[in-house]
C-alpha cells in the first residue's frame, strides 16, 4: 500500500477522511509537513544499516519512513488503532524483512516489557505528543534507561526547561534530571505552520546525547526525590524544602554544611554536581 505525500495537508486529511479518521487531540496528533525539517532531524539522530531505533508516534509514518529509508532497524509505539493499521499497511514490506515493529498502546504502559524482551535500542526518536514528552523522558531515565542518542520534537518552553542552565528561571528538577543523564542542546525550532493541523503552540527539537561519564551516585532514588524536594517549593530556601524531606533541621544543616551548600540558597542556583555531592552526604548520614 502506497502511503500519502506526507508535504500534502490536503492529501493526509483525504486519507484519514476515506478511512473516516479523526484527529484526536487527547493524542496530541499534529504531522509534520515539512520534509526539510524531517531530513534534518533524522540527519541529527545519526543512523545507519546498523542502528536499532524507537520511534514514540509514527501517526500516519512521515518519520518512519524517513527513519527506514536509511537502512534502520524500527520499533515503533503508536497508541491510535486507525493509525497502527495504516502504518503496519504503509510498511509490510519492512515488516517482512524484520526491520520494521509496531506495538500498539500508550507507550508509558508498554515500553518497559517491550525493553525487558528484546533490550535497549541505540536511538529513541519522536514528535511527542506534549502531553506526555516530559513524563516519557522521565520515566526511562529514572528506570536508569539511557540510549546513545535520542532526539524529540516538543513544546517548546518544555525544551527550554531541559537545556535551562542553574541561576535561569526555566531551570528547573526537569533540567537537573536530563542534564545529569545527557548532554542536551537545541536542534531546531518549528512554528505551528510546519504542522497540520497547526498546533497553538510552538516546538523545538532537541539532541540528546548519552554522557559517558555519567556522574553515578551512592543512591540514584534518593538522589532524584532530593532534587525534587530541593524545587518543590521554589521560592523557599534549599534549607526549608530538605527539611520537608528529611524532617530533621539539624540533619540538613549538617549535610548542607559538608556538601558545602548555603542553606539560604534556593535549588534553581544548584548544579547537578551540587546536587550529587549532598545525595552522597545524605546517603552516608542517614546510615549512622
Amino acid at each position: 500500500m502506497n502511503h500519502p505525500d506526507y508535504n500534502s495537508a490536503s492529501e493526509l486529511k483525504q486519507l484519514l477522511d476515506a478511512n473516516g479518521f479523526s484527529m484526536q487531540k487527547k493524542f496530541g496528533q499534529n504531522f509534520l509537513i515539512n520534509g526539510e525539517a524531517r531530513k534534518k532531524l533524522i540527519d541529527t539522530l545519526d543512523i545507519n544499516e546498523d542502528s536499532t531505533v524507537w520511534e514514540v508516534g509514527p501517526g500516519l509514518g512521515a518519520m518512519t519512513d524517513e527513519i527506514l529509508k536509511r537502512g534502520a532497524k524500527l520499533t515503533s509505539f503508536e497508541i491510535d488503532k486507525g493509525f497502527a493499521k495504516l502504518v503496519q499497511e504503509f510498511f509490510s514490506d519492512y515488516s517482512a524483512k524484520n526491520k520494521f515493529n509496531l506495538v500498539e498502546g500508550d507507550v508509558l504502559k508498554t515500553w518497559k516489557k517491550y525493553k525487558d524482551e528484546n533490550g535497549i535500542p541505540q536511538r529513541f526518536f519522536g514528535n511527542l505528543p506534549y502531553n506526555i514528552a516530559a513524563t516519557i523522558i522521565a520515566d526511562t531515565i529514572e528506570n536508569d534507561v539511557r540510549f546513545e542518542k535520542c532526539v524529540f520534537t516538543i513544546q517548546k518552553e518544555v525544551a527550554v526547561r531541559m537545556c535551562a542552565k542553574p541561576g535561569t528561571e526555566d531551570y528547573s528538577s526537569f533540567s537537573v534530571l536530563c542534564q545529569w543523564a545527557y548532554d542536551v542542546k537545541p536542534v531546531l525550532d518549528l512554528s505551528g505552520s510546519n504542522f497540520w493541523p497547526r498546533p497553538n503552540v510552538d516546538s523545538r527539537a532537541v539532541l540528546m546525547i548519552k554522557k559517558e561519564d555519567f556522574p553515578r551516585c551512592k543512591d540514584p532514588s534518593l538522589f532524584m526525590k532530593i532534587q525534587r524536594s530541593l524545587f518543590s517549593s521554589r521560592r523557599k530556601t534549599v534549607r526549608n524544602n530538605l527539611s520537608l524531606f528529611l524532617h530533621d533541621n539539624d540533619l540538613v544543616l549538617e549535610c548542607l554544611k559538608k556538601a558545602d551548600i548555603d542553606p539560604m540558597k534556593r535549588a534553581e542556583v544548584l548544579t547537578v554536581d551540587d546536587m550529587l555531592r549532598l545525595s552522597d552526604i545524605v546517603k552516608e548520614e542517614l546510615k549512622k
